[in-house]
């Protein structure tokens, strides 16, 4: 049974002055708070969510480990305070929304790969990502097609040749390859009912295994590089990839 003062914390925020800082209408914040009322008393009714609860929310499980579920908890998470309130979470999605303009999305995907938290992206981050997610799905590729995709990522992205990705060459490589965010929008945000929806974020390792493998197309970056991640914001089993 949650506490009184963790039930001000749910309603701690106005929903129109949610609605004026992102992309969300009022009633769609209003159906979100639905969905975060579910999550955050998934395992204990203390009108937060805690980093278990988001795994759970996510992954079907708060046992499960995931590299990209800690990483993208670490983004929403911006207080710090290893819980998300309701109005962190809603800014946190309010990136996903599909008005959110690129060059936010890009930022946030920039964070999301930089795992260091250096401020720059470097190769060995890229591979653990990449790595990780590959762990996770039922997609198998060598490390020799993996270097091949690290090549050509850093061969293109890494303008200035130092060896790393900095913000700046982040958003001139997501802008000529803008595919690479397409995991980084969730059309269902964008006409949100009460009943909030499951949905996907889809990078498209697919599309990657099938026509940039070493002898199909040399050419092959870091675009389509991740396994497809379905990501239910429900505490319910997770549907196979």
């Amino acid at each position: 049974m949650g506490c009184c003062c963790s039930k001000e914390r749910l309603h701690l925020q106005d929903p129109a002055l949610l609605a004026s800082q992102t992309y969300f209408k009022i009633s769609e914040i209003e159906a979100l708070h639905v969905l975060f009322k579910k999550l955050s008393s998934s395992m204990v009714d203390d009108g937060v969510i805690s980093k278990e609860e988001f795994q759970l929310g996510i992954l079907g499980s708060s046992k499960k480990r995931s590299l990209f579920t800690d990483r993208l908890f670490q983004l929403f998470d911006s207080k710090r305070d290893g819980v998300i309130e309701f109005g962190v979470f809603i800014r946190g999605l309010s990136v996903f929304h599909p008005a959110a303009p690129q060059a936010q999305k890009a930022d946030f995907s920039f964070r999301l790969y930089d795992i260091c938290q250096k401020g720059f992206i470097e190769r060995e981050e890229v591979k653990e990502m990449i790595c990780a997610l590959l762990s996770e799905s039922d997609l198998v590729l060598s490390n020799d097609i993996i270097e091949v995709v690290l090549d050509k990522t850093f061969e293109e992205a890494d303008s200035k040749g130092d060896g790393r990705i900095d913000p700046e060459e982040w958003q001139e490589f997501v802008g000529r390859k803008p595919s690479l965010l397409r995991n980084m929008t969730i059309p269902y945000l964008k006409d949100l009912n009460t009943q909030f929806p499951s949905f996907k974020q889809t990078s498209g390792i697919e599309d990657y295994t099938s026509s940039s493998s070493p002898e199909k197309n040399s050419s092959s970056s870091l675009e389509g590089e991740s396994p497809q991640c379905e990501h239910q914001y429900y505490a319910t089993k997770r549907d196979n990839l």
